[in-house]
């Protein structure tokens, strides 16, 4: 999830051609509407979003009572200040990215985080 249509596009090329399954929200509220029905394993989040914010999302996302247990949330963001690092840990998040970002190591961060997934299931 990330308003800004430019990054989404970058990342999501990305991720997909090595293999992960790829659905974009550019707000919040399409976000949460979307992790209902596409029930993804791993998110990757930007903070600062129009209406509801990345830390709402997050938070209610680990919050659901099925989905929340298994759902892993990348927090991808520009804000790069402690009390930012501490925020997502509190709200739920399972790893932090700052902007900008190299790709490689975003994959890496994906990589890591869906093999958690994977050995948890």
């Amino acid at each position: 999830m990330d308003d800004n249509h430019d990054n989404t596009e970058i990342i999501a090329r990305y991720l997909g051609v090595r293999g992960y399954p790829i659905t974009v929200a550019h707000s919040g509220d399409e976000a949460l509407a979307l992790f209902e029905q596409v029930r993804p394993s791993l998110v990757l989040l930007d903070v600062m979003m129009p209406g509801r914010d990345g830390w709402d999302v997050c938070r209610l996302m680990k919050q659901h009572p099925v989905l929340g247990r298994r759902v892993r949330v990348i927090m991808v963001t520009a804000l790069d200040e402690w009390d930012d690092k501490r925020q997502a840990i509190q709200t739920g998040a399972d790893d932090y990215v700052t902007k900008p970002f190299d790709l490689p190591g975003l994959a890496a961060k994906v990589e890591r985080n869906a093999a958690l997934v994977a050995a948890a299931s």
